[in-house]
């Protein structure tokens, strides 16, 4: 059997960008824009996406290894350690569509009225209040020196707390009563543990809590279908290193050109 190479391909196909039947806005799309409106633009308009990186394969496992760990839990309703030690009067929400929505090909979805897009984003887990108020979840994997206790801790501070809004957005629009307070189950792996690796990594898990921001996400899906139904390519984000990158090679490239045919 030949090889599988997974290639980089530079113009996916028009039903998967923005006027396609296959299109959707999902919450890392919304996260894009927020980063970079051209890159966004290029990838949804125009179907030309970042090239990807290396997948985070460690991080992949200890998600899949979280899930498995409060699904037990789920399934005999009773809270996880983890909410008895930090005092969380919860227990992991039982729902028929809880796998789907924490599939990344389906997750949360909602059909905004004012803008028209199909709004998505799969979680990777909810837990349930006494009073039936729900509580976003995400799983976080690190390797830093000291305890990640706030998100100040972590240099993500400003994208995760839009990631946990977006969630509990989705979920309201969805006729849900959701707190605002939402968690971050951080595994960090310690160094200072060991000695050696001996097949064995160290993890301090933690609750990091975070107050999901919401008030900003109607103002963008506006922001986003005004970009997306101009023809003007939109600015350069700020902090993005691709453009910089596009527009450095595309001068170098043009000027060997010209030179070949002088």
């Amino acid at each position: 059997m030949a090889e599988f190479k997974k290639q980089y391909n530079p113009s996916r196909h028009k039903d998967w960008n923005y006027g396609g039947p296959n299109w959707k806005l999902s919450r890392s799309k919304i996260e894009l824009f927020m980063e970079c409106p051209r890159c966004f633009y290029l990838d949804n308009k125009l179907g030309t996406a970042r090239p990807r990186g290396p997948a985070f394969t460690i991080n992949i496992a200890i998600d899949e290894l979280f899930k498995k760990e409060f699904d037990s839990y789920r399934k005999e309703g009773k809270p996880h350690p983890l909410m008895q030690e930090n005092g969380l009067e919860a227990v992991p929400f039982s729902h028929e569509k809880m796998d789907e929505w924490r599939d990344n090909f389906s997750g949360i979805i909602y059909k905004d009225k004012e803008t028209g897009f199909t709004v998505s984003g799969a979680v990777d887990d909810i837990w349930v209040k006494p009073s039936g108020e729900l509580i976003v979840v995400d799983y976080k994997s690190t390797a830093k020196e000291e305890k990640i206790e706030t998100l100040s801790d972590s240099s993500w501070e400003v994208s995760y707390r839009r990631q946990m809004g977006v969630y509990q957005w989705l979920l309201r629009k969805n006729g849900f009563v959701v707190d605002n307070t939402g968690y971050f189950v951080y595994a960090n792996a310690r160094k200072d543990q060991a000695e050696s690796f001996d097949d064995t990594l160290f993890f301090e898990t933690t609750l990091v809590p975070c107050e999901g921001e919401t008030e900003w996400i109607d103002e963008t899906l506006l922001k986003i279908k005004k970009t997306l139904d101009e023809e003007e390519i939109p600015v350069v984000g700020q902090a993005c290193e691709f453009c910089p990158y596009r527009e450095a090679c595309g001068k170098k490239l043009l000027a060997m050109h010209n030179a070949k045919k002088k």
